[in-house]
């Protein structure tokens, strides 16, 4: 259910910036999802996001920045080795140059360049470039 979400709320994102809204309002919401929307925040795909009333459904208003190309929640469980990240990132983003595979750890919630410079496997969650 958690990565039905994900996908769901990363599509309206995807789907907003095509049609050149600047702000987007995803819910319902769940803590990965406000992970997820940190590290694209850390990387500058977007500019800012604010959380509203997090106990209960709650939202998510989302500024979009215009960068964001394609965005996607693996909705199948995979688990990836340390060794094994950069492979997956050649194999999964459409090119070499940009992009982030999100990968949950018992680190946290990283993206590949941390989750391999701190030498953690995990579970993929997704991507974004």
């Amino acid at each position: 259910m958690g990565r039905r979400i994900l996908n769901e709320a990363l599509s309206a994102m995807v789907n907003a910036e095509r049609r050149g809204k600047s702000i987007v309002e995803l819910k319902p919401i769940s803590t990965v999802m406000s992970s997820f929307l940190k590290i694209m925040k850390n990387r500058g795909y977007i500019k800012d996001f604010q959380v509203y009333d997090p106990h209960r459904v709650g939202r998510i208003t989302v500024e979009l920045q215009g960068r964001i190309k394609d965005c996607r929640a693996i909705t199948y469980r995979q688990d990836i080795k340390a060794k094994d990240i950069e492979a997956y990132k050649l194999r999964t983003l459409p090119t070499h140059q940009w992009g982030y595979v999100v990968i949950t750890t018992p680190d946290g919630v990283l993206d590949h360049e941390e989750a391999i410079e701190r030498n953690v496997g995990g579970q993929v969650l997704g991507y974004f470039h």
